[in-house]
């Protein structure tokens, strides 16, 4: 067989880019991301050197999505989608509305057509999945009210663009196509058709996958076979990601989300999000570099004040109108900012709108090139949003209000403020929660700090004070003491992120006594070079337990 092949090639150049360049970024003190889209600018047609197949990069990256959705679903349920619905549907409505506006009032400017405007419109009004889930998932935000309403604005962007997908080739001919795609159809019949695909596709999820998704996991999970569980559960993601689009005609990104969703219910539900957790994060890599593989630096000198235009429209525009659509629903600062830093770029719907424009030619080239670059600059600036986001959210610990994440929690923050010499908890999950019992029964003082919905709520249930948010994001160290405290323990699976939180804690308080979980030596090597006193490794004491057992002579 042939030593090089455009999918091989593509795949382990892009992965091989984005980890040099992702490195750089990384020793910069920069988002690792920045350096994945500088990897997919090189991989690119519009630079010397290797180039990938532009053809195959972005159905590598849809992969991406896909297991990025399903494993959000797995950590999401329709109660909790329903208990945003009155701020996300309407949220999301009228800051597609906003935002479109604004472009087309751009387009306007520039002479385009009104079809034109409406897609390039469209187009800046819809965030990325992948850039807004990964923002969340490194700030433990993902099972946050916060998040919560994030997701349940993406999705409702996601229905949309879907809808807006098919009508745009039934209007063609009123907007003025000409090109492939364009057809003067029953737009009211097309509209019945897509919204009855939808409602099918949920119901058929709700009474069908409901039922088997989580019976068919569960006869593979009797087996004991684990490569059979891990192969189970991405065919499930993925099977169901293309059969929705086949069958039902929704997007990739909804069709795995609803399994993520519909499994979240089953008990292994936990165990099929650390199974497909590695090839999500390599696909979602690849997705930053097929992004950086369509952007051509040419726009920065043909059209710079379009291009600034645009980026303004991205980024001030649309986080502007978020910002205060969250607010008028009654939602606390923090929140309103959260989910305008979120929104602030744009993805995968804008690449496929603009490439649908071009081919029915209502979107002139130059319009594309702007929703491109717009996307790779709008991507480069959102983690600075982000760490700008991080800092108020710090003053605000300093000064002393309430975030609303620790609304729900008063009382441990209260507590919190009026203990000295205790103990600080990082994650209430198998062991954590486990650590916490043995303080309570000793009746030393402690406060838990946990994300994960499930973990705080056994909190919660135990009376215990729990702190919701991440340590590091929310700067909930702060909140809970860490000056004043005597022990850390940090119980969280994450050994980058374990270590982060201890060198962060030991900056505040240089006399903390650190524990931390291990899984290996390396990891409990790595603990304790940034400041635990003690690093567990959890297998070392199971087999220092059973050998307990074993050699100690029977009585």
């Amino acid at each position: 067989m042939p030593h090089h092949t455009p999918l091989i090639a593509t795949i382990v150049g892009g992965l091989v880019l984005a980890f040099i360049f992702g490195a750089i970024a990384h020793r910069l003190r920069l988002p690792p991301l920045i350096g994945y889209l500088v990897a997919g600018i090189c991989a690119g047609p519009f630079t010397p050197g290797f180039v990938a197949d532009q053809s195959l990069a972005p159905e590598l990256a849809e992969i991406g999505v896909i297991l990025l959705m399903f494993g959000v679903g797995l950590h999401f349920s329709l109660k909790d989608l329903l208990s945003v619905k009155v701020i996300a549907i309407p949220g999301a409505v009228v800051q597609i509305a906003v935002a479109a506006l604004m472009g087309m009032g751009l387009a306007w400017a520039m002479g385009w057509p009104m079809g034109g405007g409406l897609i390039f419109g469209l187009a800046l009004s819809v965030a990325s999945t992948v850039v807004l889930l990964t923002a969340l998932q490194e700030r433990r935000l993902l099972e946050t009210g916060r998040g919560k309403i994030a997701i349940g604005w993406l999705i409702v962007e996601d229905l949309a663009m879907v809808l807006a997908l098919v009508l745009i080739p039934a209007l063609g001919g009123l907007l003025g196509a000409k090109g492939s795609g364009a057809g003067d159809g029953n737009v009211l019949m097309t509209l019945a058709v897509t919204i009855g695909k939808v409602v099918a596709f949920v119901v058929f999820m709700l009474v069908v996958g409901k039922r088997f998704i989580p019976w068919l996991l569960a006869r593979i999970a009797d087996t004991g076979s684990h490569e059979l569980f891990r192969l189970a559960v991405l065919a499930i993601g993925l099977g169901v990601a293309f059969g929705s689009t086949v069958v039902f005609g929704v997007s990739f990104a909804l069709g795995a989300f609803f399994a993520g969703m519909i499994l979240s219910e089953s008990e292994l539900a936990h165990r099929a999000a650390e199974e497909s957790l590695p090839l999500r994060e390599a696909f979602a890599v690849l997705f930053f570099v097929s992004v950086g593989m369509l952007f051509d630096p040419s726009i920065l000198l043909r059209e710079p004040l379009a291009l600034l235009v645009t980026v303004l429209i991205i980024v001030i525009g649309k986080s502007v109108a978020a910002f205060l659509i969250v607010r008028a629903f009654g939602h606390p600062h923090d929140t309103a900012l959260t989910i305008a830093a979120s929104l602030a770029q744009i993805g995968e719907f804008s690449f496929i709108l603009a490439s649908l424009g071009v081919a029915m030619h209502l979107l002139p080239a130059t319009g594309k090139d702007l929703i491109l670059a717009g996307a790779i600059l709008s991507i480069l600036l959102n983690p600075l949003l982000f760490s700008l986001l991080d800092r108020y959210a710090s003053r605000l610990a300093e000064a002393g209000p309430l975030p609303d994440e620790l609304e729900s929690g008063e009382e441990a923050w209260l507590t919190a403020a009026t203990l000295s010499g205790h103990t600080v908890l990082v994650g209430y999950g198998r062991v954590g929660s486990l650590v916490g019992a043995e303080l309570a029964t000793a009746g030393r003082p402690f406060v838990v700090i946990e994300a994960r919905a499930d973990c705080h709520q056994l909190a919660e249930c135990h009376g215990v004070p729990v702190l919701v948010g991440n340590a590091l994001a929310d700067d909930l160290l702060v909140v809970a003491g860490i000056d004043r405290a005597s022990w850390l323990v940090v119980a969280i699976s994450n050994a980058f992120e374990a270590g982060q939180i201890i060198a962060q804690a030991r900056d505040l308080n240089p006399a903390l006594q650190v524990v931390a979980c291990a899984h290996s030596d390396a990891e409990a090597a790595h603990l304790t070079g940034l400041g635990a006193a003690h690093a567990v490794v959890g297998e070392q004491e199971l087999a220092r337990g059973i050998s307990t057992l074993v050699l100690t002579p029977a009585h």
